[in-house]
């Protein structure tokens, strides 16, 4: 039975019930060719077509799996590059991304049996950076083209400049700090300090009395009051003359010397001090 013309019915079937991604053991690489089940595969490998593709590939089958081989890779690094760049991506969840593309080359036509083996050989051949976890593999695109290298040369020099630059700021504070340090140790007497006690300690007080020199003075005094006694008791008695009161107006006639000083100053004596009236009354008392 022949394949429906475009536009029929049928034909329209057929590529609603071909859209979308089938299994992949029924895709025929040889002839690049989908079939939707098993029974649709086994007529395929029992056309003509398929028959006579697969002659041809027989006479030299490395040099087909060679090209299959180049052809996938070169699929799957181009897609890797432009969707991911340099980032780091799960494989298997980026395979899956890979055969959206129903005219992809499966890897059931390269040299490659399994993804943990084409996984790999992507590390070993320095294309991509691969990185085995618990959680499987996850690859990184190497970029080497000159502009690329130029670019990460620029970036590396770069982080060199600021790692330069913040290592000679810490140098820097460091240095500051020290020499803080050095200039409070200097400074470390003038400072005042706080008074550090003890809850538990009692508190002391020491009382200090300030009238002991005024004391020690009055002691003095007496001793010299009592001598002073004693010196007069001693001397010869003199009777005692009244001080006469000083007369206001009677200097104000008299002329005063350049100096500023009266020509007869009066005699000024100064009045009797308690001793002295002491002594006088004892005195008379004897007279």
């Amino acid at each position: 039975m022949g394949r429906a013309e475009a536009g029929t019915p049928k034909a329209i079937s057929n590529a609603l019930k071909s859209k979308g991604l089938q299994r992949l053991r029924w895709y025929c690489s040889a002839c690049q060719k989908q079939m939707r089940d098993e029974n649709g595969f086994k007529c395929h490998t029992q056309s003509e077509s398929h028959v006579r593709q697969m002659n041809l590939i027989g006479e030299n089958p490395t040099k087909y799996i060679q090209n299959y081989s180049s052809q996938f890779l070169h699929d799957f690094i181009t897609l890797l590059r432009t969707s991911h760049g340099e980032k780091k991506i799960h494989f298997n969840q980026f395979y899956q991304e890979y055969i959206r593309d129903k005219n992809h080359i499966h890897m059931n036509a390269t040299r490659w049996h399994t993804l943990s083996e084409f996984c790999k050989y992507l590390g070993r051949e320095g294309i991509c950076r691969v990185e085995e976890t618990e959680k499987g593999f996850f690859i990184a695109y190497i970029d080497k083209n000159p502009e690329a290298l130029k670019r990460a040369d620029a970036l590396r020099r770069k982080e060199l400049q600021d790692r330069s630059d913040e290592e000679q700021r810490q140098r820097l504070l460091k240095e500051q700090i020290e020499r803080a340090h050095r200039q409070t140790e200097l400074n470390k007497t003038d400072v005042p300090r706080i008074l550090e006690r003890k809850q538990s300690e009692p508190i002391q007080l020491k009382v200090v009395s300030k009238l002991q020199p005024e004391a020690n003075s009055a002691a003095t005094k007496n001793a010299e009051a009592i001598k002073g006694i004693n010196i007069s008791m001693s001397a010869p008695t003199t009777k005692p003359t009244a001080s006469k009161r000083k007369n206001v107006f009677s200097s104000m006639g008299k002329r005063k010397h350049p100096s500023g000083s009266a020509e007869h100053a009066p005699d000024k004596r100064r009045p009797p001090s308690a001793i002295e009236e002491i002594i006088s009354r004892e005195t008379r008392g004897r007279r």
